[in-house]
């Protein structure tokens, strides 16, 4: 047995216990691969993360990302939570910013006023969403597809695809049927009302994964691809904030926004519990 430094931090969130978990195990380059997918399984988190030491000079550290289900090359809210305890155990920023080495290449993490963000990566695949497709989302969200007034693959790693609903009060309603959405994973955005919604957000996120058949309560990953997509098409401002997690009972909030050539995508960051771990 090896026992390890652990924290478990809240991300996309202001007040504990309101946005999406973390579980972070510190200096696990002892671990094998079967070892970390097994502590991953049994964490039952959306995302159980593990600090390495980077294997290029150009990287802070190295970061290995996994769901109950398997490996992933990139997630955003493991990418915040991590840098978050990397740290919180006294590393200093070298150039400025962060850079995080992972599966999807090397990552920019900033700090913003009281917040840290990612460097959106470049999309693995982009384009519009078959017909077939837009069909099988109708049927696994119980509405008419008419309801759908745009959509984009916006995979930058998990395979999202995403698809654009007229109001916050239609996402909220929204009862999704796992069986017949099949594998896809799917985020769903709407713009809030501000004179029915209020003024805390510009849209309203829902993420939905559909061969774990579990709602996510707050996405990195799909917050950046929507982003991408949504800033391109003319769709939503050059910055904005996004409210996700509403129907969990989460309060999560997502500052995306354009810098040059970068898109961030931003979030609060808070420590919850810190302990040692044996495996």
């Amino acid at each position: 047995m090896s026992t390890f430094s652990f924290q478990q931090v809240d991300v996309f969130t202001g007040k504990r216990l309101k946005g999406n978990p973390l579980a972070v195990v510190i200096g696990a380059d002892g671990l094998s691969d079967d070892a970390m997918a097994s502590l991953a399984n049994w964490t039952n988190l959306s995302e159980t993360t593990f600090l390495l030491k980077p294997t290029t000079a150009d990287a802070d550290y190295r970061l290995r990302i996994f769901t109950p289900s398997g490996e992933l090359p990139f997630a955003g809210h493991p990418t915040l939570g991590s840098c978050h305890v990397w740290l919180s155990l006294g590393n200093t920023v070298r150039q400025g910013h962060v850079v995080q080495e992972c599966g999807a290449g090397l990552i920019k993490i900033r700090r913003d006023e009281n917040r840290l963000a990612f460097a959106a990566p470049p999309l693995r695949r982009t384009g519009d969403v078959e017909s077939d497709i837009l069909d099988q989302i109708a049927r696994g969200l119980q509405f008419r597809r008419e309801a759908i007034k745009a959509a984009q693959w916006i995979d930058n790693g998990p395979g999202w695809l995403a698809v654009m609903l007229t109001s916050r009060t239609e996402i909220l309603s929204l009862k999704p049927d796992y069986p017949a959405l099949g594998n896809l994973k799917l985020g769903v955005v709407a713009p809030w009302d501000p004179s029915r919604d209020g003024k805390d957000a510009f849209f309203e996120v829902r993420a939905f994964i559909s061969n774990r058949a579990t709602e996510d309560p707050v996405t990195g990953s799909l917050n950046a691809g929507l982003a991408q997509w949504l800033m391109s098409a003319g769709l939503a401002p050059a910055a904005y904030v996004a409210s996700q997690g509403t129907v969990l009972g989460r309060e999560g909030r997502v500052y995306a926004a354009r810098a040059g050539d970068d898109i961030w995508i931003g979030g609060e960051t808070l420590t919850c519990i810190e302990g040692r771990l044996t495996i």
